[in-house]
Formats: structure tokens, C-alpha cells, sequence
């Protein structure tokens, strides 16, 4: 558009939605501004565990991860990197016998979705994984499903879709917002001129009902922290991606040999911040080493936690607004939204450019608060 400072579309958020939003916005043609507060990719986006899994998702989001798992797949094509990612298993355990009714629940509810899942005895468990402890019963493998290293990820669709003509703006607040009926105003601390556009996706994570509140809609968004935990590298003798049913332990181990671990909480620093504490490290480590026998001797080299928003249904907000036109939101993904991302993204500039996306969605709009 030939107005100065005038876009198609201003994103707020530089995380995997909104970086992915913005490659896919370009491929239309329309010309796009994001907004990061900090360095794109440096929040949830890119501390995070790093699972890619399509396993475990609720009903609603399958169509929503099965065209992640087509999108992860060609993503070196799409980035230039391949960001560790390896479709190597995701493997969720069983401790009890109600978990291993839950996963063969689970497994008959998504028969006609094709997800590969085996359900796996003990004898089988320790048969194909002797590395195991004996804590796990039983389970269920997904074969494709895998995991990457999120902080090479989230930083690379930053990348992309710089070179693809986004206009980034990094450590860059948005002072405020408004829609004076024809488009949208928003002062930022880094230029005295407001950015102008037609479009608002509000993809900002766990700070989204910033911008939600602004335009008269409220969610009830509370934030966690999740806390996670790096080994020192150990002989190899896993490469998948471990979870367990009922959530608690997470564990994957790199190709340098390293583990990473998560499974609890750190503690709020402030509103932006989050660091982990000496009990949750310890909680991470006795669920993983009565999982995994292997990591009894294992040193840790280094923790973190961040700070991530999540919805009291645990499904995300993927929708356009109720009270204002040209305002999209997609923000609450419950420590979920690495893997789905990426489709995330596309869907939110499919509903920009065409008005619509083929994706089912209904479950995910604002209007359900």
C-alpha cells in the first residue's frame, strides 16, 4: 500500500504462529509488519520442550495437526534448516493399568485419523525399549512422531519470512492499539508515526489479552511456567520423544547425547519472566529416572522456564474477533503449540487473504468464552 507506514497486516508476536503467519501472508502478496517485543523465537516459542507429537491431541485439533505434520515434514524447503527435527517415535507410558485403558481409549477414538499408534505391553515395552524402567506397564508408539530443537525453529520462520519481505520490528513494544473504522493504528516505543494496517493478528502468546481486552473481548488466560532441565551428554540409548499418560515426565534424548527433561513448574519472576526452582528440578528428576534407569547419574548442565498462556479447556483461540473486523487472534495453545504452529500460522493468513480456511476451527473461537 502506498500510504506511509501502512501494511496489509501487522502481526504482534515473533513466535511460531506468528512468524509462520507472516511467510504464508507474503506467498499471497500481501505486505506484512511483525511486532516482537523481545528477539523472535525468544519466548515460548523458543524454550519450550521441544516435542513434535501428534499423540495425545484432542479430537478438535487433529485436522489442525495432521497439516503440521505435512508442513514439519517439508521443512527444510521451507526454512533452510532442518532444525534437529527427526520423526523419531513418540512414545507415551503407561503407569497403571487405568493409563493403559486410557491410551487404547484413546487409540480406538482416533481410529480413523491415520496416526500409526501400537499399543504396547510390558513384555513388548522391554522387548523393543530395554532401557526402560520397570515403572512403565505398557503403552502407545507413534512413529512419525518426533521432536526438534525449538530454539533453531522459531528463530528460522523469523528468517524465512524476513527474506520473503516481512518488515521485523524486534524489541519492539506496542504502546497501544486502535480501529477507527477503517484500519488499525498502533504505536510502537520505537518510531513517532503509528503503523497502520487492515489486518490485526493477535499472536502474542501468554500477553495476547493485552490486546484482546483493548478491543472489549476478555479470556480466561492464566499462565504456567514450565520447567525444563538439560543433562550432561550420556552414551546413546534412546532417540524418541518420551511422554507419559496423564502428562508429568517428558524426556528426549539428542544426538550429541544430552537429555532434555521437563514435567513441572518454575516460578514466576514477574510478568514476562519465569525461572525454575530447586524443588521442581528435583520433581523433574525422580519422575524421569524411575522412567529411565539411565539418567541415576546424570549431571544437569542447565535449566530454564518461561512463561506460557493456557485456557481452562485447554484448546487454543484460533478465530476472528467477535467485536472488531479485520482482528484475528491465535494465542493459548497449553504448552501444546510447537507442532501445530506452523499450521496455525498458515490457517490464520488463509482466513486474511481468503476469508475462510478449509480447516475446521469452530472449536477454537473466542466467542466459547
Amino acid at each position: 500500500m502506498s500510504e506511509k507506514n501502512l501494511y496489509d497486516v501487522i502481526i504482534v508476536g515473533g513466535g511460531i504462529v506468528g512468524t509462520s503467519a507472516a511467510l504464508k501472508l507474503r506467498s499471497f502478496g500481501l505486505t506484512v509488519c511483525l511486532l516482537e517485543r523481545g528477539v523472535c523465537g525468544s519466548r515460548s516459542s523458543g524454550i519450550n520442550y521441544g516435542g513434535v507429537r501428534r499423540q495425545g491431541r484432542s479430537l478438535a485439533q487433529m485436522p489442525l495437526t495432521q497439516r503440521a505434520h505435512s508442513i514439519w515434514g517439508r521443512l527444510k524447503e521451507m526454512i533452510g534448516i532442518d532444525g534437529e527435527y527427526v520423526r523419531s517415535g513418540h512414545l507415551k507410558l503407561a503407569r497403571s493399568q487405568a493409563d493403559m485403558e486410557s491410551l487404547t481409549r484413546y487409540k480406538e477414538r482416533t481410529a480413523e485419523i491415520d496416526l500409526g499408534l501400537e499399543l504396547l505391553s510390558s513384555a513388548q515395552l522391554r522387548a523393543r525399549f530395554p532401557w526402560l524402567g520397570e515403572r512403565a506397564i505398557g503403552g502407545s508408539l507413534c512413529p512419525e512422531d518426533g521432536h526438534a530443537n525449538p530454539r533453531l525453529i522459531s528463530p528460522a520462520f523469523a528468517r524465512a519470512a524476513l527474506r520473503a519481505g516481512t518488515q521485523i520490528f524486534e524489541n519492539c513494544s506496542a504502546q497501544s492499539f486502535l480501529h477507527n473504522g477503517q484500519h488499525f493504528e498502533v504505536k510502537v516505543d520505537i518510531q513517532a508515526e503509528p503503523l497502520k494496517s487492515v489486518f490485526l493478528l493477535n499472536c502474542a502468546g501468554a500477553w495476547s489479552n493485552n490486546v484482546c481486552e483493548t478491543f472489549g473481548e476478555k479470556v480466561p488466560m492464566t499462565n504456567s511456567h514450565p520447567l525444563m532441565v538439560v543433562t550432561d551428554a550420556l552414551p546413546a540409548f534412546m532417540n524418541l520423544s518420551l511422554g507419559v499418560e496423564g502428562g508429568g515426565v517428558y524426556v528426549r534424548q539428542v544426538s550429541r547425547g544430552n537429555c532434555v527433561l521437563g514435567g513441572s513448574q518454575g516460578y514466576q519472576l514477574d510478568a514476562n519472566r519465569a525461572r525454575p526452582g530447586g524443588d521442581g528440578i528435583e520433581l523433574v528428576l525422580k519422575g524421569a529416572v524411575e522412567l529411565l534407569p539411565n539418567l541415576r547419574h546424570a549431571q544437569v548442565v542447565r535449566t530454564w522456564s518461561g512463561v506460557e498462556g493456557r485456557l481452562p479447556d485447554r484448546e487454543p483461540v484460533i478465530s476472528f474477533s467477535s467485536t472488531t473486523p479485520g482482528l484475528l487472534h491465535g494465542f493459548g495453545f497449553a504448552g501444546a503449540g510447537f507442532q501445530i504452529g506452523p499450521a496455525v500460522g498458515e490457517v490464520l493468513a488463509e482466513m486474511v487473504a481468503h476469508g475462510k480456511t478449509s480447516i475446521p476451527i469452530e472449536a477454537f473461537s473466542i466467542k466459547r468464552f
